[in-house]
């Protein structure tokens, strides 16, 4: 068998750092992938040290509070005090890092186009402080190439070459907010870097943090792994409610026709139509893929057509909500009148640290649809309007039962509610 090749110095200091926890770890970002990561290696003996531009953010954190459902302040308060965890909005000590995870937003702009300002921006805090022997992860999700034809070229700005002086990887981010199963620790972590030595000195460190690490051969194939996982995902959603749009023209029950199919043991995955598609990523990470494909002469037909049929959803579903109500005489738009009729969705806010509004996920766009028959918000107060509803055979879907919402109303038939997708 062939030898394995020999260790650079800078590679094997920065290995025996992480084996021994004095390892300093940073963390670019801290909403609801930075902050439980930044957790996970603060419990695993790191001293980390959060980066965020939200000094409300960076306020909290410090004072041992978390704004992050997923992560227990109880947790973050005995990390703050053990001095295992702190958060600054100084990018200064991004020198004292010896391993910098960039956690940060990447959305679409309104052409669809890849928006990744944010990345650049942390990564225009890093360059000048860069040191050797330091590793840089990128985990925002973005398309193919990103990481090799963005990154490098601005963190060798300086002289440093990628590799020898420094190391540059990504991994994708997996989080599932609001997930009691699966979290940051138990999911595996898929990991390619730039060079081989970027690969082992990523793969090294996040080993000592999660149950299961997955190297793959470059930083483009895991880019790439991200954006399959999401577009499967989207266009898979998009033909079960194309089937949803087609069942409801031939006045079947799809949710029938979807538990029925779905007690197939092969070949079939059941996934379930709503009032579009909800959070961060589904929404937003198969449109990186479709703008790269294009920029190399290829034309993403599903990713397009799955598009344009889920951001079709809120229209139905706001469509159908109306004419429900309207048929029970409930849709009453005076805003004193005592027979308003609300329903309120119940958005991840507290999860993801963004408002309502500023969700990029279709379920918004619906409730949004919906204020002008003030059919949105409260519908525990009326109990007319769940029985309405359900009686108006409304394709309405993602409501969450707990003790801010409405019950789940899931139309036709009255059974447990399904979330919107994610």
């Amino acid at each position: 068998m062939p030898k394995p090749p020999a260790l650079g110095s800078l590679l094997r200091l920065f290995m025996r750092r992480v084996e021994r926890r004095t390892a300093r770890v940073g963390v670019i970002g801290l909403g609801y992938t930075g902050l439980p990561l930044a957790t996970e290696f603060a419990k695993a003996g790191y001293r980390v040290t959060g980066f965020e531009i939200d000094e409300k953010r960076v306020g909290e954190l410090n004072r041992g509070r978390s704004y992050i459902q997923d992560v227990p302040t109880r947790e973050v308060r005995d990390l703050v005090r053990k001095g295992t965890l702190r958060a600054t909005a100084s990018f200064d000590e991004l020198r004292r890092m010896d391993a910098i995870d960039i956690c940060v937003p990447t959305p679409l702009r309104k052409t669809k186009d890849p928006d990744v300002s944010h990345i650049l921006a942390a990564v225009g805090e890093i360059a000048p402080r860069l040191r050797r022997g330091q590793l840089i992860v990128l985990e925002s999700t973005t398309y193919p190439g990103t990481t090799e034809e963005l990154l490098r070229p601005l963190l060798e700005e300086r002289g440093f070459s990628c590799g020898k002086d420094f190391f540059l990887a990504f991994s994708p981010e997996r989080v599932d907010p609001g997930n009691p199963t699966y979290h940051t620790r138990n999911i595996a972590k898929v990991v390619g870097g730039v060079t081989g030595d970027c690969t082992r000195a990523a793969v090294a460190l996040y080993a000592t943090v999660m149950d299961k690490v997955v190297p793959v051969s470059s930083s483009q194939i895991a880019e790439m792994v991200k954006l399959l996982e999401n577009t499967f995902r989207s266009v898979n959603i998009g033909l079960v409610n194309e089937i949803a749009l087609l069942s409801d023209k031939l006045g079947l029950d799809v949710w029938e026709v979807i538990d029925a199919a779905a007690t197939k043991p092969f070949g079939f995955m059941p996934f379930y139509p709503g009032p579009g598609l909800g959070g961060h990523c589904i929404p937003i990470d198969p449109f990186y893929l479709s703008w790269k494909a294009k920029q190399s002469g290829f034309e993403a037909r599903f990713i397009e057509l799955a598009g344009q049929v889920n951001g079709q959803m809120p229209y139905h579903v706001a469509g159908r909500v109306r004419e429900a109500l309207n048929a029970r005489r409930l849709a009453i738009t005076h805003p004193c009148s005592r027979r308003r009729v609300q329903a309120r969705y119940q958005r991840r806010a507290r999860i993801s640290g963004t408002g309502p509004d500023r969700d990029p996920g279709q379920g918004g766009r619906a409730r949004r649809l919906l204020r002008p028959v003030r059919a949105v918000a409260h519908v525990w107060r009326s109990t007319a309007a769940v029985e309405a509803l359900q009686r108006g055979n409304a394709a309405l879907s993602g409501l969450r039962r707990d003790h801010h919402t409405a019950p789940g109303i899931r139309f036709p038939s009255r059974r447990t509610p399904r979330a919107v997708h994610r």
